[in-house]
């Protein structure tokens, strides 16, 4: 069975992360199937929208930190590095839908959805600090952007998890849902999206990132930083005692 799942609903491309026995923790391989499900998507004439979400109450825990070890470098073809500068070029809408932990990558790749969704078990994470590691995915660009350096601040440097109810008054996600019509409502909203003009809606969001090329090199300096601090002494023993736990 596929740790993503994917399917095409009226326009929708859905993209469900399913690896609930590893809290749907990313993988290579799932970053992998991410990258062509996205672009072939944003290919597809047939494609309107793009639905990102988890299984019940865990959309993801983050990276899986073996796995994501094990690659040499991070480099532009290592999948994850692929998966964070596809969210930023995706030309179509993408609407993701939280339910339950969302760490780490699972908080910053919110940050280039287009609309963002959750109920009320969604718990939110950045613990890059924690780990011996600078934020990632132009988290740290697009935060203080989002709510302000003071609150960023807050979130970044302390690692503290937050709840869905202050992720909205940061301005991360849109709205609280509750529980069991989390999937529906993004899915409706995501076919609102769809039944409008595709070329509107694609200029639409381009020309609401006018600071794109601003971000990409801001991305570049934090993977720069990344992986220095990734092959720190600090930063193994980190994962070391992460990993002994397991």
């Amino acid at each position: 069975m596929s740790s993503i799942n994917v399917t095409d609903t009226d326009g929708i491309r859905v993209l469900q992360f399913n690896r609930p026995e590893k809290l749907n923790a990313l993988n290579l391989e799932m970053y992998q199937q991410l990258n062509l499900a996205l672009h072939a998507g944003d290919d597809d004439e047939q494609i309107r929208a793009f639905l990102i979400c988890g299984t019940p109450h865990c959309f993801t825990a983050g990276n899986d930190i073996g796995d994501f070890l094990s690659s040499e470098s991070l480099d532009a073809e290592h999948p994850a590095i692929k998966f964070l500068f596809t969210l930023l070029d995706l030309k179509k809408p993408l609407i993701a839908a939280v339910s339950g932990p969302a760490i780490g990558i699972g908080t910053t790749m919110l940050l280039h959805c287009d609309l963002v969704f959750a109920d009320t078990t969604a718990e939110f994470q950045l613990p890059f600090v924690d780990l011996a590691l600078v934020p990632e995915a132009g988290s740290s660009m697009l935060l203080p952007k989002i709510m302000g350096y003071q609150r960023a601040a807050e979130l970044l440097l302390t690692g503290e998890r937050f709840s869905a109810m202050q992720a909205r008054g940061y301005r991360i996600i849109n709205e609280v849902i509750d529980d069991e019509e989390l999937l529906a409502h993004s899915m409706s909203k995501a076919k609102l999206i769809a039944a409008k003009s595709s070329t509107t809606v694609q200029q639409t969001k381009a020309l609401m990132k006018p600071w794109r090329t601003q971000l990409r090199q801001h991305m570049q300096l934090e993977l720069t930083c990344f992986e220095k601090r990734l092959q720190s002494d600090e930063a193994k023993q980190v994962f070391q005692q992460f990993l002994l736990k397991q």
